[in-house]
């Protein structure tokens, strides 16, 4: 026992608006390649985070990680920053970064890596609506 891995996973939820629109690209471009999310008034999600991390059972607590730490980092470093805002406007992350289901995704995963044992694996699955979701870095 202990070298098996096991993947462990915590679900979060968190709403946001956005626009995806690139500034260089005239007004006709952006609608053909985006549509309605280049709505210049933005529009919003229900995103439905999942984070998974794998790796070995620590022989003494029984746990891959703590789920409720893990918790913890997700409100902290995740839910805080991104709840009920707009991601365009609001936030450091997407002033420069269009914000699709991918790049936030990524920079979801870019947020949590640093908290997480690197002896664990982590990955991120983002689920932009019920039938629209990512997965960072993918399998």
């Amino acid at each position: 026992m202990g070298l098996e891995k096991v993947a462990v996973y915590r679900k979060a939820h968190f709403n946001a608006a956005h626009r995806l629109h690139v500034a260089a690209w005239d007004e006709p471009k952006n609608n053909q390649v985006f549509g309605k999310c280049n709505n210049p008034h933005f529009h919003g999600h229900n995103y439905e985070l999942i984070v998974r991390v794998t790796g070995p059972v620590d022989p003494v607590t029984g746990f891959v990680v703590d789920l409720k730490w893990l918790n913890d980092v997700i409100q902290q470093e995740v839910i805080l920053r991104f709840d009920h805002k707009n991601l365009n406007l609001d936030t450091q992350e997407f002033k420069t970064l269009i914000p699709t289901a991918e790049n936030i995704a990524i920079v979801i995963y870019r947020l949590l890596r640093p908290k997480i044992d690197l002896a664990l694996d982590l990955q991120v699955r983002l689920y932009e609506t019920e039938r629209n979701f990512v997965e960072f870095p993918a399998s």
